[in-house]
């Protein structure tokens, strides 16, 4: 076989390799850092912009019960300003509502997604505020929760799943857990 047959078959594979319509390249995440009181941070597809859940604690250093956690982004994408959460943003997607439960324990509902509980309490171990979460049967205290997204619309997306980082709550070993949508 000559170099000019095999030509055409050659320059297709190079041209799948360097160009590819339907799979973005892998977006490389920033972590957050130098936020006073953050308990964790969430990133998705498509971009690098970042939301970051914060305690809201008032000048005496006690949790705002009212509104326990701020959250904010971090605009990767816009020279990382910090920037509140809109409207649609707040009560469809990445907000939070809070219940409390008790002295220094609430119950926290995303509101795009409230099938997996969340709770803001104090740790027994280092006394400090944590979110935790049970997945597979582990409680979690969160620092990152990942959504995958895979095309969808503005008011669907198409969520493949989450992913739950931190560690576990009983071991204190890092953890990544998945939960499929």
């Amino acid at each position: 076989m000559s170099i000019l047959t095999l030509w055409p078959a050659l320059l297709l594979a190079l041209l799948a390799r360097t160009t590819s319509p339907t799979v973005p390249p892998p977006l490389t995440f920033p972590v957050p850092a130098g936020v006073p009181n953050q308990l964790f941070y969430l990133q998705r597809d498509p971009n690098t912009n970042t939301v970051i859940y914060q305690l809201n604690v008032n000048s005496a250093g006690k949790v705002e019960d009212e509104e326990p956690i701020n959250v904010f982004w971090i605009r990767y994408d816009e020279q990382g300003q910090r920037k509140d959460l809109n409207f649609i943003q707040r009560k469809f997607a990445y907000g939070l509502t809070a219940t409390k439960l008790a002295p220094d324990k609430y119950e926290l509902k995303f509101a795009a997604y409230s099938k997996v509980p969340f709770l803001l309490m104090k740790s027994s171990v280092d006394k400090a505020f944590h979110v935790f979460t049970v997945v597979g049967g582990k409680q979690i205290v969160l620092t990152r929760v990942y959504l995958r997204i895979e095309g969808g619309t503005f008011w669907v997306p198409n969520v493949r799943y989450i992913e739950f980082k931190g560690w576990n709550a009983a071991t204190r070993e890092p953890i990544v857990a998945r939960v499929n949508v």
